[in-house]
């Protein structure tokens, strides 16, 4: 049961066409040949890309990471600042509150001559 696929020979007369018989066995086998060719490639490019995708996702995940720990600094320096802002403004009513008492002695001094 062979069934057999005509072939044009390049040796032959280019006016007169040779056909040799190539079994359908051998065309297949070919075929196969070609088609696990391309089957290994595209598993190779499929593992390249889960690489590719696992390189990403780490990258991503460090990044991720990064972004917690400085959103967490970030917060820790914005209590730091509201403690000196707090400092700050009790330490410049305290002085307000010094000269209010010395610009009234100094009032009273100048009144009691």
């Amino acid at each position: 049961m062979f069934s057999t696929i005509a072939v044009p020979s390049g040796k032959a007369n280019p006016h007169r066409r040779e056909v040799s018989a190539v079994p359908e066995s051998e065309v297949l086998r070919r075929r196969n040949e070609e088609l696990e060719k391309e089957l290994k490639k595209s598993i190779e490019r499929e593992e390249k890309m889960k690489e590719e995708l696992q390189k990403t996702w780490d990258r991503l995940r460090v990044a991720e990471e990064a972004e917690e720990r400085l959103c967490s600094q970030l917060g820790e320096l914005e209590a730091e600042a509201v403690d000196q802002a707090r400092a700050y403004r009790t330490r410049v009513i305290n002085l307000m509150d010094q000269l209010s008492l010395a610009q009234k002695l100094l009032e009273s001094a100048s009144i009691s001559r």
